[in-house]
């Protein structure tokens, strides 16, 4: 984990040394804040205002947090906005440089964090005594799916849909019964923009109900959002190493392709989501989120209680 925490520190320190407006201090209010709607007048420094050096280090910031197949989505992400900007005829003036890189702190201090954000992306690293806490991590798609002779061309959080169905359509009747808590899914993930994040009740459907191969469909589910983080941030996050290693799978909506549906998967301190937002099924959410180590929660106390 400390080369990666190394990596973090060389590619933000690039990014202060020509754009000091990058930086803030760690206890700044702003750096418990998610928001992935299109807003203006985020933290930071805005990737219009960087030249090549230290636009390619904020890249290499967002790609040292993020696995190889997340960066890809994250990159995809991005360019979707030009895509979504020519649907709407170019009436808003979106923009893939539209996202915003903040520092708080300095880098190689013993906290620090940052957080690389724009429309349907949102990513908050905190390191601590050379130890990454990652999370909020967010990635949507809007569209979620571009067609062609009625195949996907770009489908960003695909695998994250069709999984999570899968799993669903292999329950039996009574686990089945047990995952859908409602009928109609609701208009975002429920976590949404707030500093905090929580349990969602009702929990679904316990692992240790399901049946074997339900359970393995569960557990790649998991490995699929943990593995949006490079494999050392992944394992420290894994709820088999936890005390309570109980998961749950709750869905709602219809299961049907093409429509409004959201699913949840929660264990001792993870809270991951996705939500198909729109009637259409075309325009996905999907959050990993940590109730006791959102925004570095975890290994800050751990810092104030040992210093």
């Amino acid at each position: 984990m400390r080369a990666i925490a190394d990596e973090m520190v060389r590619a933000a320190r690039v990014l202060l040394a020509r754009h000091p407006e990058a930086g803030a201090a760690l206890s700044d209010r702003s750096r418990r804040f998610i928001d992935y709607t299109p807003i203006t007048g985020r933290a930071g420094v805005e990737l219009a205002a960087l030249g090549g050096p230290e636009r390619k280090a904020a890249f290499q910031l967002l790609g040292a947090a993020l696995s190889q197949h997340a960066f890809a989505q994250a990159m995809a992400v991005i360019a979707l906005e030009e895509v979504l900007d020519r649907r709407e005829e170019f009436r808003r003036g979106r923009h893939s440089e539209d996202y915003w890189v903040v520092i708080y702190g300095t880098p190689g201090d013993d906290a620090w964090a940052w957080r690389f954000e724009g429309h349907h992306l949102s990513v908050s690293m905190t390191v601590v005594d050379g130890r990454v806490s990652p999370a909020p991590l967010f990635l949507g798609a809007n569209p979620a799916r571009v067609d062609a002779l009625g195949r996907a061309v770009l489908r960003p959080l695909g695998v994250e849909e069709d999984l999570g169905r899968e799993l669903l359509t292999a329950m039996s009747p009574r686990n089945r019964e047990l995952a859908v808590v409602s009928d109609v899914a609701p208009y975002d993930i429920r976590s949404g923009t707030q500093p905090v994040s929580s349990r969602i009740e009702p929990a679904g459907v316990a692992r240790s109900a399901l049946r074997p191969g339900e359970r393995a469909l569960l557990d790649q589910l998991m490995s699929l959002y943990l593995g949006r983080l490079p494999d050392e941030l992944a394992a420290a996050l894994d709820p088999g190493s936890s005390p309570n290693g109980e998961v749950h799978f709750a869905w709602e909506g219809p299961p049907q392709p093409g429509t409004r549906h959201y699913y949840r998967v929660q264990a001792d301190d993870l809270v991951i989501e996705f939500d198909q937002t729109t009637d259409d099924g075309n325009h996905a959410h999907s959050v990993l989120r940590r109730p006791g180590g959102d925004f570095g929660d975890d290994v800050l106390a751990e810092h104030h209680t040992r210093d």
